[in-house]
């Protein structure tokens, strides 16, 4: 059950994350994971195994698996060193150095040298993935080796963000042996130099990773072994947390359980951390859908959308309605859409229609994910046909799949419009503008915006000090208001469910919201 007054018998167990470091840690020793692995839930299953082709959730496993040259130890909000020490050698943000740690090797004893880091990035790029992370790497023109240990990347324009892009998990360092210059890796298994070593895998149903006895990096490991299960549901890993199956859910807590555990009196077993999240919802247009690509349905659609009524129905007030792509928290967030757009009206929506000369029920099909975003997303996408259609304006077919043949889907450019979640790559409004733009981006949904990927971003990528940046960033995000091509929809939180013989949950999160294994372990003692 859950517990609200284990810390101190008095500190509630819903908190923030900070006031949880400042309650509870005194109170427990760690242990170094003598009493079996740490078993986590999610119901946030990796697309690959690759890094080369994901721009995805598939990080939260990276993260642990792979190394990087730059991360975020706990704490920290700008990348740090991990497996390098970073700089730019130039006023210009044109000349990226970084030197590797002495001695750094892969799980299975080959060399982590700075070839290895040349190979990992130039193969992300010469792949190419349709919606992967080569899209990150924009800015670079080329990768240098100098000597065993030192990587220059030379920059075709200035980029102040480019140290962000590192310390993304899409830029794991990968060994060359194993992963070719140009092609995917085919089998189930990894060669990485992170915290942990991928000992099994089997698809949509568990990780197990245990101690790396390699690694060399910032990470302190408070526990020897972790087991990530893969769940359909929020249900079904719920009960197996309160079975005692799993210690501790992350990712894809449904809001009714969310609430349940809000609402359950103490009895000792279960805590609930929450803390602020950066998350996003949106819906997407394809602009070569016939009614879709229309910029008057579009604008209607965004007429209508109550987002309060999806953020209070169906997820419970568990997440916040969202009137920008940029999320509230970070610098530049506005709120265009509902400065433009004001409370949903039908009478508004259906004059933006008829002045396009639109006169019929727009028919359209939304497409949603059904085991990525969590298990409210079927309701979210139902309220969403219920209000499109009530305006009697629109007609509505609802499909969906599961995330990976999802994927294939709207990669191909299949669905007129569909539904995507973002979890931020790093902790800057860029982040929420730069990969939704350009003719190759995350979404696999070309979008032209020349002003934004041509003016704005470069502008604001030769400005180290990012609070100077806010005129652009809101510049950017008026375009995307006027275009409506990306409709946000609301933003979450995050809450971590766990039992409380498990410490570290609440400091467990980096500043991209992927769950750092290393930082769980079991108490031996209150």
């Amino acid at each position: 059950m859950f517990n609200r007054n284990r810390c101190l018998r008095r500190v509630a167990a819903i908190a923030s994350i900070s006031s949880l470091v400042a309650g509870c840690g005194i109170l427990s020793s760690d242990s170094s994971g003598d009493q079996g692995p740490i078993m986590v839930g999610t119901t946030s299953a990796p697309s690959t195994l690759d890094p080369a082709a994901s721009w995805d959730g598939s990080w939260e496993l990276f993260r642990n698996v792979f190394q990087t040259l730059l991360a975020y130890p706990t704490g920290a909000t700008t990348p740090q060193p991990d497996a390098a020490k970073c700089r730019f050698t130039d006023s210009s943000n044109t000349t990226y150095s970084c030197e590797l740690r002495e001695g750094l090797k892969f799980a299975d004893g080959d060399t982590l040298d700075a070839q290895a880091v040349k190979h990992s990035i130039d193969r992300i790029r010469k792949i190419n993935v349709s919606g992967g992370p080569a899209g990150l790497l924009g800015s670079l023109d080329r990768v240098q080796v100098l000597g065993n240990r030192e990587v220059v990347f030379h920059l075709n324009k200035s980029d102040a963000t480019f140290p962000f892009v590192l310390a993304t998990p899409a830029m794991s360092i990968v060994d060359p042996d194993d992963y070719p210059a140009g092609s995917l890796r085919k089998d189930s298994k990894v060669s990485g130099s992170g915290p942990y070593r991928l000992e099994s895998y089997e698809e949509g149903k568990k990780a197990v990773l245990v101690r790396n006895d390699e690694y060399k990096g910032f990470a302190e490991r408070r526990n020897d072994a972790v087991t990530i299960r893969y769940f359909q549901s929020s249900a079904t890993m719920v009960k197996a947390l309160r079975d005692k199956q799993i210690d501790v859910t992350y990712r894809g807590l449904a809001a009714d359980d969310i609430v349940a555990l809000q609402a359950k009196n103490s009895d000792g077993e279960l805590q609930l951390i929450e803390g602020s999240g950066t998350d996003i919802n949106y819906l997407v247009f394809n602009p070569k859908d016939p009614w879709a690509s229309k910029t008057a349905v579009r604008r209607a659609i965004a007429q209508l959308v109550d987002r309060g009524a999806i953020a209070h129905k169906i997820y419970k007030g568990t997440v916040d309605p969202l009137y920008s792509m940029v999320p509230k928290g970070l610098t530049g967030h506005t709120t265009g859409f509902f400065d433009d757009y004001g409370d949903p009206s039908t009478s508004k929506a259906r004059r933006l229609l008829s002045e396009a000369g639109i006169t019929q029920r727009v028919p359209l099909t939304l497409w949603y994910t059904t085991d990525r975003y969590g298990s409210e997303t079927a309701k979210e996408f139902k309220e969403l046909k219920t209000q499109l259609e009530s305006s009697g304006l629109f007609t509505i077919t609802l499909k969906s799949r599961p995330w990976k043949t999802y994927v294939e889907g709207y990669q191909k450019g299949e669905y007129p419009v569909f539904g995507r979640g973002w979890f931020p790559d790093f902790p800057d409004a860029e982040n929420f503008i730069a990969p939704f733009v350009g003719t190759q981006n995350a979404l696999g949904t070309p979008y032209a915006a020349p002003k934004i990927t041509d003016v704005l971003l470069p502008r604001s990528r030769g400005e180290s000090d990012r609070g100077n940046v806010v005129e652009e960033f809101e510049e950017a995000q008026q375009i995307l208001v006027d275009d409506a091509r990306l409709l946000p929809l609301w933003q979450g939180r995050q809450f971590v469910a766990a039992s409380v013989d498990v410490s570290g949950a609440e400091r467990a999160l980096d500043p991209s919201t992927i769950m750092t294994m290393w930082d769980l372990s079991r108490k031996t003692s209150w």
